[in-house]
């Protein structure tokens, strides 16, 4: 029976940023899936053209959905979640319904404290604005390239814009800017759990969205359990190193990450 491995999108990116993965995965044996988030549409074009339905979702929805379909599936998958998917993805291992997860630039869990100017730069579009938790937000091409594009050429940003970026719920921001003060955050994650799968987080040297900074700071958070915890740094990427020119590069080092703990 082959292991099913879901990805999980980050805010401002379609699901279909997944596909090189999800054919390379396919290719060592995997079978994927890659949903998105509530509200979503099947393509970049059309979530475009009618974001509603992702306004006011948050990370306890988010989440909520990825856990509905992981339970169709039969045995635990291996998640795989970039950025504010990168989170979605340490929470469903503390559930118990993930085998094992792979964080790339994973948002801020509760606990991190560190604030770097260009991850509260990068926010700046939504928190801004009060009103934006409950509406969606689009990044123009300028903020897309300093927010995700910002280790690449300018025309490849501008091309990774127009090919994946969707508007995204503000509320996911508001909650992980607010969890420190906050009872219960959605952005809570057990840390010190000990019976959890094995994690693997990965830190991109120049994003400016989730800087390695806050990335290590999640790692250390992590070293007061036991459990299998791994964290790789990419020095000269930026918050893009899932889709754009180098994912092939975090692919494999995920593949051999998971065949080195026999998943």
């Amino acid at each position: 029976m082959k292991r099913h491995v879901v990805f999980v999108h980050g805010l401002w990116i379609h699901s279909t940023s997944w596909e090189p993965w999800q054919e390379h995965f396919a290719k060592e044996g995997y079978e994927t899936l890659a949903p998105g988030w509530p509200g979503d549409y099947d393509t970049p074009a059309a979530t475009r053209s009618d974001p509603a339905g992702m306004a006011d979702v948050g990370v306890d929805r988010i989440t909520d959905a990825y856990s509905e379909t992981l339970a169709t599936l039969g045995a635990p998958p291996i998640v795989v979640g970039h950025s504010f998917g990168g989170l979605v993805a340490q929470k469903l291992l503390e559930r118990g319904q993930a085998v094992a997860a792979v964080a790339i630039s994973p948002a801020p869990v509760k606990g991190i404290r560190v604030l770097p100017l260009s991850l509260l730069r990068s926010s700046f579009p939504v928190l801004s604005d009060p009103r934006n938790k409950r509406r969606t937000v689009a990044l123009t091409g300028k903020q897309f390239a300093y927010s995700f594009g910002n280790a690449l050429s300018r025309t490849e940003s501008d091309q990774l814009h127009q090919r994946f970026a969707i508007p995204g719920p503000g509320r996911p921001l508001f909650e992980a800017s607010s969890a420190n003060f906050t009872p219960h955050a959605p952005t809570t994650v057990d840390t010190r759990r000990a019976d959890r799968g094995p994690l693997l987080l990965v830190a991109a040297g120049k994003d400016h969205t989730v800087p390695a900074v806050v990335v290590r700071a999640a790692y250390r958070l992590y070293s007061a359990s036991s459990a299998d915890t791994e964290l790789v740094e990419y020095p000269g990427r930026g918050h893009s190193a899932a889709f754009d020119n180098g994912w092939r590069t975090l692919a494999d080092a995920s593949l051999d990450w998971l065949a080195r703990r026999g998943l």
